[in-house]
């Protein structure tokens, strides 16, 4: 992996944890003007959704891409705010397609407020997030967001249709992380480039950044779906499996097992109860057949390839935005939640 200047891990643990909080400040602020006589129910619905934990690194990502490209203000924060109510409206609405019963280790919204709830409050952050990045970063910004969103539906129903499919391919299942994660991701970079008077250049280097560090998040979450531990994910260990969503360890042990152990899979995925009752038995499948490690070999392909897409910016030794991107790229790789 190329290697640099990086930060090391508490300095960018602790400049996560004050971008946060500058982010949340941003958000509480916009929530006072923007629910101005709107129902009680949809503040309460929202400090819920949008305060109950979380990685933030979505807005990190907006205030580090816009930083890296000469904007060092404090400008960004309400964009970057409106990342996260992005992305907290998509885990909104993925619960109530799922049925969630708890997020973050808390109820979820539709299992706390109800269904109608949980829709509406999704819907207007959503609607909020696309108002906020129309008025802060232009009609170009708002192109690239529309397009993000508008593929990670088009990812959503990819999913769906692979769901329950043994025979599902790598090809099928990179396209569908390609809309789910890595563009939601990769617009978050590019936008906080446009935001910034980025030139194209530079903006492209962020969108491949984004894209591969996207896709390597992806791949991490699998392999948390099947080795992470519940009380750090916040999520029942084997729950893709369960759901039917073939991920990308279970595609490479598949590839390379024998006709039995295809044969044993296939009986005991054909049904939501076994998939659940034979979680081990599967996950022996994979181990035995190399589907971990390949797997993460290839999220640390793709690591090294986001790394590598900032190699324009000038001055990286002395860069502290290029550093704290590398180190993002890095914890992402090595997380466990």
């Amino acid at each position: 992996m190329t290697v640099n200047k990086t930060v090391d891990p508490e300095s960018l643990k602790l400049f996560a944890k004050q971008t946060a909080t500058l982010v949340e400040n941003a958000m509480h602020q916009d929530l006072d003007q923007a629910l101005i006589a709107t129902d009680p129910l949809l503040r309460e619905t929202l400090e819920h959704s949008l305060f109950n934990g979380g990685k933030r690194i979505r807005p990190l990502l907006v205030i580090l891409s816009s930083r890296i490209c000469g904007k060092t203000d404090n400008s960004s924060h309400l964009l970057a705010a409106a990342f996260e109510y992005l992305h907290v409206a998509t885990l909104i609405h993925d619960d109530v397609i799922d049925g969630a019963k708890e997020r973050r280790g808390v109820p979820s919204l539709v299992q706390s407020h109800g269904l109608a709830a949980a829709i509406l409050t999704g819907d207007w952050l959503h609607a909020r997030s696309m108002q906020l990045i129309g008025k802060i970063a232009g009609n170009r910004a708002l192109e690239v967001f529309c397009h993000a969103t508008t593929g990670m539906v088009d990812g959503e129903y990819l999913q769906i249709r692979h769901t329950g499919n043994p025979n599902t391919s790598e090809q099928q299942y990179f396209s569908v992380i390609a809309r789910k994660t890595g563009g939601l991701i990769a617009s978050a970079c590019e936008i906080a480039g446009i935001f910034a008077n980025a030139s194209d250049e530079q903006i492209k280097a962020l969108v491949a950044y984004g894209t591969n560090l996207g896709i390597a998040f992806q791949i991490v979450d699998d392999l948390l779906d099947y080795l992470g531990d519940q009380k750090s994910t916040g999520k029942k260990i084997g729950q893709d499996l369960v759901e039917g969503k073939m991920t990308l360890p279970l595609i490479r042990a598949l590839a390379n097992a024998n006709t039995d152990e295809i044969t044993l899979f296939k009986t005991l995925f054909s049904n939501p109860d076994q998939r659940a009752e034979n979680l081990s038995l599967i996950k022996e499948i994979i181990l035995k057949n190399d589907g971990f490690n390949s797997a993460r070999a290839t999220a640390e392909e793709s690591i090294e390839n986001a790394i590598n897409a900032l190699s324009l910016f000038t001055d990286q030794n002395e860069n502290t935005s290029y550093a704290m991107l590398k180190g993002l790229a890095l914890y992402v790789i090595s997380r466990d939640k």
